[in-house]
């Protein structure tokens, strides 16, 4: 049963990776018609800002999955210091980290919750509902929460979190 959750988790990690790649293209198209859109004398409104929600949306998505990848910075030199009391680090550090993204998370929910609520708009000639680009950072900061909580959980359960090494770690500061 640990593996079907395990592996649960690692696709839906995968999935906002995925979908973030998916904003960043969505970025290149909006700048590309932007660019059309001026060589033809008219006027795309809007671009600027969608680009900036779809900015914010590739990042809060992909935090899940890049934690996971190694791909975040780390504390690793000194973890790599503490010897054997690097365990103890490590789940301090991830105690930390589980606490201020659910933080965050509700915070997030929060806020697109309360933006629904009051209907609120963005200030940009788009004029869109701004609980739209705000769901985005909500769900993004949900699954970097659920992602603290899985890597902090397995480690104190295991004694590994489930974060790939990268090549600093390896490399050990040689």
């Amino acid at each position: 049963m640990i593996s079907a959750v395990r592996r649960t988790l690692d696709r839906i990690y995968l999935i906002g990776g995925v979908i973030a790649a998916m904003f960043l293209i969505g970025i290149l198209v909006l700048i590309v018609l932007q660019m059309l859109a001026r060589w033809f004398g008219e006027v795309f409104a809007g671009a600027p800002d969608y680009a900036g929600y779809f900015m914010a949306a590739a990042s809060f998505l992909a935090f899940a999955y890049a934690l996971n990848h190694g791909a975040h910075i780390r504390v690793s030199i000194v973890l790599n210091a503490l010897g054997r009391w690097r365990r103890l680090g490590e789940i301090w550090c991830f105690a930390i980290g589980t606490a201020l993204s659910t933080y965050f998370a509700y915070y997030a929910i929060k806020a697109t919750y309360w933006s629904r609520l009051l209907n609120d708009i963005s200030q940009g000639q788009d004029a869109l509902p701004i609980w739209i680009p705000q769901l985005a950072m909500a769900i993004g900061s949900v699954l970097l929460a659920i992602c603290f909580w899985d890597n902090l959980v397995r480690l104190i359960f295991t004694g590994a979190h489930g974060i790939r090494s990268n090549v600093i770690d390896q490399s050990h500061g040689e």
